[in-house]
């Protein structure tokens, strides 16, 4: 149950919900694990400023330019004192489990496991003293992280940037969190501001997962042209394709793909996978420097639907305290936008 206060108390509230104790945190707000996004610094600030900031370690493959064992401790050792997490993409880990062993070694608060099954790596993240947290695209899958071990499980909606599936967030999170009660759920999937926060309490989660307005962050990893073009775009302009992920000779398992700005290079090249797979290893080599090099024409610039809402690039610290303020000050004022609501019965 949350219970707010005086809408005028605003600045000295906070919402506690079952993944704020869990996690003893001030926010229910999660950073998510973003590639290339979500490096050490941006945790930081989100964690200081009272969220849970999650380092991406990815594929944990250093052909991508982060993921590496000496990459992930670099990327803790720039949190400093500050405590945070790191997410995985699970069916990679499979190719490199060393990388876990780097990352439980510098002691994360919580590791976060995305896509594929878990039950390989739950006893050892629980016994480093981590929560496990797990990121599901489905009711089955929920119901099997629950089994399995996981401490929370993130219900993402396929309006999220990056990969995902196919079920929409609204009808997916109650659903989810009603399947695999008592372990708590956060929302992930188009929520960009303090209304996407409160919405999803309303839902029955007990915290959300961000990802997209936090590349709109100063701390943010990625070229400076990709923030750019995620400030002025907006949630009409993406599209969930494979032609990125084929592009950098990546196969992922179905029924993911990943939602993108539209660019020249989707454009030329969405639904044509086959042709574009014989253009390798020369595209991954154009794909990578165009990237490198804040080519939005050709690079991805993955980035979800709550895009309409980024106009600006704060700070990740004053980005945490905003969200979080709104959202309080949206359940606050329910009753006065309703007033015929009255829960004491008067």
């Amino acid at each position: 149950m949350i219970s707010i206060g005086k809408a005028d108390m605003l600045p000295h509230m906070k919402l506690s919900t079952a993944i704020t104790r869990m996690l003893d945190i001030d926010h229910p707000i999660l950073l998510a694990p973003m590639g290339g996004v979500a490096g050490g610094a941006l945790a930081r600030e989100v964690s200081a400023a009272g969220g849970l900031g999650l380092i991406s370690a990815g594929y944990a493959d250093p052909a991508f330019g982060y993921g590496s064992d000496e990459w992930i401790r670099g990327e803790f050792d720039k949190a400093g004192d500050h405590e945070v997490g790191v997410g995985f993409i699970t069916w990679a880990l499979s190719k490199r489990p060393g990388a876990l062993d780097a990352a439980l070694e510098c002691r994360p608060k919580a590791v976060m496991l995305s896509f594929g099954d878990i039950e390989p790596y739950v006893r050892k993240i629980r016994e480093a003293g981590a929560t496990l947290i797990c990121q599901v695209q489905t009711l089955k899958d929920a119901r099997e992280a629950a089994a399995k071990g996981a401490q929370i499980i993130v219900a993402q909606g396929t309006e999220a940037g990056g990969h995902g599936a196919e079920r929409s967030t609204l009808p997916l999170v109650p659903a989810v969190a009603d399947a695999v009660a008592p372990i708590p759920v956060a929302a992930a999937g188009g929520i960009g501001d303090g209304r996407g926060l409160a919405a999803a309490l309303m839902l029955g989660a007990e915290a959300v997962l961000i990802g997209t307005r936090f590349f709109a962050t100063r701390e943010a990893l990625g070229h400076p042209n990709q923030k750019a073009l995620i400030e002025r775009t907006g949630g009409d302009h993406t599209l969930r394709t494979k032609a990125f992920d084929t592009a950098r000779g990546v196969t992922w398992p179905e029924p993911y793909t990943g939602r993108a700005i539209r660019n020249a290079f989707a454009e030329s090249w969405h639904g044509r996978d086959d042709e574009l797979r014989e253009q390798n290893p020369s595209m991954r080599k154009r794909f990578f420097e165009a990237l490198r090099g804040g080519d939005t024409d050709m690079a991805a610039t993955f980035a979800g639907e709550g895009l309409d809402l980024i106009t600006d690039r704060p700070g990740a610290g004053e980005l945490v305290a905003r969200i979080a303020e709104e959202a309080i000050d949206a359940l606050s004022r329910a009753q006065s936008r309703f007033p015929g609501l009255d829960p004491a019965g008067g």
